[in-house]
């Protein structure tokens, strides 16, 4: 597995999130981590802090000093760095070192005010998940806090549309290099047009799990193993509620296809999920997932 890990940093507890989710990425994917803190640029400061040379040295030696602490607590076998960036938004700042850093994943913790282990996006996590070329992985309220070091499953939710392979295979791919095994949840219910009773959904339902579960074999190296599992509940939020979840997994989903080419946009479906979701939301651009769940 190639890729660094980007995340994006701030001395908050959304930080110390996002430092360690990309810790036990990094550890899984065999990859190097890099903690990113953006700064303004000139034209985004206030009018009532003056541009000056002194000011911008100032703020990047406090952000240095965050950096270095926050190193520190990473673990020690994992080969890490701490960068300071200047852009006009953290976003930007974060995509500009993820393609500068070669990323596998950026990695961003949930908004201040959220429910302990669930997500809550911010602006900086909502303009990267319309914007970014890199998969963007969302640490939930709390992983800093949470033992597990390495990722126990990979879980890849799958709809009924067209190219769910290409979503499979990316998380096939993460699996793999993890050494761990892929649950396919099937969300085929909530993705057939309205109107089908419910022995007509529960058919296509099981017909299309069967499919994804041969298409996954195909893409899995024969020593790691595939389930499927077909999401009970009455809507999305119910699904993902009522689905068993191991402490540390992470979910893998695709962009919306109202995405642009190489880009981000969360769709319905997924966003529905992360309301409910107690772990880790990996979302794929779309060239590497064209369909899925969106």
């Amino acid at each position: 597995m190639t890729g660094a890990i980007v995340v994006g940093y701030t001395a908050t507890d959304a930080g110390a999130d996002a430092a360690a989710l990309g810790a036990r990425l990094a550890r899984s994917l065999g990859a190097a981590v890099h903690l990113v803190i953006v700064l303004p640029t000139e034209g985004t400061r206030s009018a009532a802090v003056p541009p000056e040379r002194a000011y911008e040295d100032h703020i990047r030696g406090q952000a240095k000093k965050w950096l270095e602490a926050a190193i520190v607590r990473l673990p020690q076998e994992l080969t890490r760095s701490g960068h300071v960036r200047f852009a006009e938004s953290f976003a930007e700042g974060l995509i500009a070192a993820g393609e500068e850093f070669g990323a596998r994943l950026i990695v961003v913790g949930a908004a201040g005010g959220g429910l302990f282990g669930r997500h809550r996006l911010g602006s900086v996590a909502s303009e990267l998940l319309h914007s970014s070329s890199i998969p963007v992985a969302l640490a939930p309220r709390g992983t800093a806090d949470e033992d597990d070091h390495v990722i126990p499953r990979v879980t890849v939710a799958v709809g009924n549309r067209p190219g769910a392979e290409n979503l499979l295979d990316e998380a096939a791919s993460v699996a793999a290099a993890s050494g761990v095994g892929l649950r396919l949840v099937s969300l085929v219910p909530f993705d057939v047009p309205p109107g089908l009773d419910t022995g007509a959904i529960r058919l296509v339902g099981e017909a299309h799990a069967h499919d994804v579960l041969a298409v996954a074999k195909e893409l899995l190296p024969d020593a790691l193993d595939a389930v499927i599992e077909e999401a009970p509940g009455d809507s999305v939020e119910d699904a993902v509620a009522h689905l068993s979840w191991l402490p540390g997994e992470v979910v893998v989903v695709g962009s919306s296809r109202l995405a642009q080419p190489r880009r981000l946009f969360l769709g319905s479906t997924a966003a529905k999920m992360l309301h409910e979701l107690p772990v880790p939301m990996i979302v794929v651009p779309r060239t590497r997932a064209e369909a899925g769940v969106r």
